[in-house]
């Protein structure tokens, strides 16, 4: 089953009722009618790909059908590494195969597994931030989970599935083509729920309205209940049945700051979109309206700081990954730290924003934001208009800040002990700043000697040495110096801006290839010296497990972007073999494939370091140089 409809018509609450639903009948059925669950989302880098999604479905399917276990951990224990094989093969070897060992498949009872949010799966590679490049990047990557849904369904396997999505073009097309039509029941949101006098939405003004009215004085209510059955009614037709539109409404016009009558007459007076309420596209046209109202409720001189906060938010990069996501009220600290603004001037930016962001509740990466239809209003410039957020701009000012604040760390011998001596706006650069150097996109010739100019501002040695001594520790700063090819025997700088233009373009063209030249070596330098420091006998110790990350991505660096068998004379990977021979014990993440499966090759990779070598006469060398 397809179930569809517009941004805000519940479709997550369907699925996680539905699941809950299903787990209490489990005891009333005596076998678990569940079989797996994945919820695809935006702005989770764990959740806005399909990488995940095949052993996801294994796993859960494995632990509602015990019968299917032991196959399932014989199937990767015959082949470790497909948790990195392609999606397709991981389908075949985990769970259409184990279902085939069965004795009973014929006679077993069906699962449902419910893929909720596939409109977003916006990319491709878990190993970036970024949506797909072009709009077909999302669309194929898309169209690939629904394709590994029915290679499960031409296996005759005891499952159902239930696919929760907007009604985008190209899964509509898809799901009416063969040999998804006649096998697929649809189900619109929009024609089940799309009545404006719907009554949930009716029951659920009426009860906030009243609860917005005690704190209103009397002097101010006027005659009658407030605000009026007119200009409820108004407002109820506004919503189109739209619980989203309904609640986002409101939280505006409950605003502690604000008087709730002008905020509601100011949404009545604003131009409506009844003639699309007949039609799906209501829900975003409506919405963008109200968006555009709440934005115009924040006083002119504070909207270029509001905007800049929302940009800001909106590429807010968590260094670790963790799964205790950060509050809004945290990222802001950090941020204001990182843009030397005064404590609270950020939070005090968004006062107007209640409506559409969240202040205090914890959750996954970027979702400071009720819901990701405002995210999406904002980056759109034919709905924003003059509120449209310029990410671009915003990658190229944390990259300055950042690299700003740790140009005064110098030291390539930094105090363990003492390692809260950062602030937090620094601590926070020292573990982002090459991710958003990487994203900082040059316009022209002139930008592009600023971002390599950048980059000269900072000990990098001393960076990468701190930031390995500065807990907690992820593989992520590792892979965005990778990403910049600053992790690498042999550093590229990034293409220069193509010129538009002749004059001081051509002195400008001169001076940005002088220092492209001379960036390679400053790199190489830096990143041996950090190195040979970290790996020393008595040190290392002390910087593992970061060191083990790098490691991974120099060498790693080494096998993809060089001569991999004339590198065992590279200075960094001869001193990581003698030292790997004295503590093998610390070099345990390079052994951690789960996180490096985009890569085909890497049993070729592992089998290539573990054959590296330095000849006796060598170690002694090596170990009284460092």
């Amino acid at each position: 089953m397809w179930v569809h409809g517009p941004a805000g018509y519940g479709k997550t609450a369907v699925a996680q009722t539905m699941s809950e639903r299903m787990e209490v009948q489990q005891h009333v059925l005596n076998f678990n009618p569940l079989g797996a669950t994945f919820f695809f989302w935006r702005t989770s880098p764990e959740r806005n790909n399909p990488s995940r999604l095949v052993i996801t479905l294994a796993y859960q399917l494995a632990i509602a059908i015990p019968d299917l276990q032991p196959h399932v951990e014989k199937a990767v224990k015959r082949n470790p590494m497909i948790v990195s094989k392609t999606l397709e093969i991981q389908v075949t070897k985990l769970i259409a195969e184990p279902f085939s060992a069965l004795d009973n498949v014929g006679e077993m009872p069906h699962r449902l597994v419910i893929i909720d949010g596939l409109d977003e799966c916006i990319n491709s590679d878990p190993t970036t931030q970024f949506e797909g490049e072009y709009p077909e990047d999302q669309e194929r990557t898309q169209l690939r989970v629904l394709s590994l849904i029915h290679t499960l369904y031409s296996h005759n396997l005891p499952l159902s599935f239930l696919i929760l999505s907007r009604p985008e073009a190209w899964i509509k097309r898809y799901m009416d083509s063969e040999p998804f039509r006649s096998i697929t029941e649809t189900v619109d949101l929009y024609e089940i729920e799309g009545d404006p006098h719907n009554s949930d939405v009716e029951i659920f003004m009426r009860a906030e309205l009243e609860r917005i009215s005690r704190n209103i004085p009397e002097h101010q209510m006027g005659k009658g209940k407030w605000p009026g059955e007119r200009r409820l009614q108004r407002l109820l037709r506004r919503t189109g049945g739209h619980m989203l539109y309904a609640a986002t409404a409101l939280r505006h016009i409950d605003n502690p700051y604000d008087d709730p009558e002008r905020r509601l007459q100011d949404i009545l007076d604003t131009p409506s979109t009844n003639s699309l309420t007949q039609s799906t596209q209501f829900t975003a046209a409506a919405l963008h309206v109200l968006y555009r109202q709440i934005m115009l409720s924040c006083p002119p001189p504070h909207r270029p700081l509001m905007l800049e906060v929302l940009e800001e938010i909106l590429i807010f990069m968590d260094p670790t990954n963790r799964t205790n996501k950060a509050t809004l009220h945290t990222a802001l600290q950090v941020l204001e730290s990182v843009s030397g603004r005064a404590p609270g001037e950020a939070m005090r930016a968004l006062r107007c924003l209640h409506a559409v962001i969240r202040h205090q509740e914890i959750g996954s990466q970027n979702s400071f934001f009720i819901h990701s239809s405002f995210p999406e209003f904002l980056v759109n410039p034919q709905a924003a208009l003059e509120f449209t957020v310029d990410l671009r701009g915003a990658h190229r000012r944390l990259a300055y800040k950042c690299l700003q604040c740790i140009t005064s760390i110098n030291s390539i011998a930094p105090s363990y002990s003492a390692q809260d001596d950062l602030a937090i706006g620094a601590r926070y650069a020292l573990k982002t700043w090459p991710h958003y150097w990487y994203c900082w996109d040059p316009m022209d010739e002139a930008e592009y000697i600023n971002r390599l100019n950048a980059l000269r501002t900072i000990d990098l040695s001393a960076c990468i040495i701190r930031d390995s001594s500065v807990g907690p520790h992820s593989y992520r700063y590792a892979r965005w110096l990778y990403d910049c090819r600053i992790l690498s025997p042999n550093p590229l700088t990034p293409a220069a801006a193509d010129q538009r233009s002749t004059g001081n373009d051509a002195r400008q063209g001169t001076n940005a290839a002088q220092i492209a030249a001379a960036l390679p070596t400053y790199l190489k330098s830096s990143v041996e010296r950090a190195f040979l420091y970290m790996l020393h006998p008595s040190r290392v110790q002390t910087f593992t497990p970061a060191i083990s990350f790098l490691l991974f991505y120099y060498l790693w660096s080494c096998w993809s972007h060089g001569d991999k068998w004339a590198l065992q004379t590279d200075r960094i990977v001869k001193t990581w073999v003698v030292s790997r021979t004295k503590a093998p014990h610390l070099y345990q993440p390079l052994n951690s494939k789960s996180l490096f499966t985009p890569w085909q090759e890497y049993n070729e990779f592992m089998a290539w370091v573990a054959s590296l070598s330095v000849s006796e006469e060598e170690v002694d060398t090596i170990l009284s140089s460092l």
